[in-house]
């Protein structure tokens, strides 16, 4: 998956999100089925999760490289991770990213103001991803707490993924 490609992706599965969050009833917000989390908790998850990629993009490639290694082999497609991804998930069961333990509670009054850092945190990652090469993308590792290191590329694609895995969640559960 190219760079036109990550972006375009990138972008649909956060406006899918949107989308739903904005024809999903307030009241819902702070509501979810018994022991999962609410709408807001998924939503400041998926927060969780994207900060840290930005802040690795932002990094220099140097220390990406010296902290976690160069590829030793070529990019795994949107499927693969996604598969790897959705496996991963399966047989972790009850496991918590360490980024999401302990889910502090999201007010109905903090609907906008989460959804707006999640927007900004997206429109970041869009930059990142126009502003790096082709090349690094692939050359360079980020980890992951379930999938392990992963090129840049499959990272910014996990990240696709978990947008809309967690939207599949929602609309399923949480209507």
């Amino acid at each position: 998956m190219k760079k036109a490609e990550l972006l375009e992706v990138t972008e649909q599965k956060f406006q899918n999100l949107f989308d739903f969050l904005e024809s999903h009833d307030d009241e819902k917000w702070n509501q979810g089925p018994e022991g999962k989390w609410t709408t807001g908790q998924h939503v400041l998850h998926l927060l969780q999760g994207a900060k840290p990629l930005n802040r690795a993009m932002g990094l220099p490639m140097f220390f990406l490289w010296y902290k976690f290694g160069k590829a030793n082999r070529g990019p795994r497609t949107y499927d693969t991770v996604e598969h790897k991804y959705k496996t991963k998930l399966a047989a972790a069961v009850n496991v918590i990213s360490p980024f999401s333990k302990n889910m502090p509670d999201t007010p109905p009054e903090g609907k906008q103001d989460i959804i707006a850092q999640l927007s900004r945190q997206k429109d970041i990652l869009l930059k990142k991803i126009k502003r790096i090469s082709e090349k690094n993308m692939d050359t360079y590792l980020i980890p992951h707490p379930l999938l392990g290191r992963m090129l840049i590329r499959e990272m910014i694609m996990w990240n696709a993924i978990h947008v809309d895995h967690h939207l599949d969640i929602l609309k399923e559960k949480y209507i």
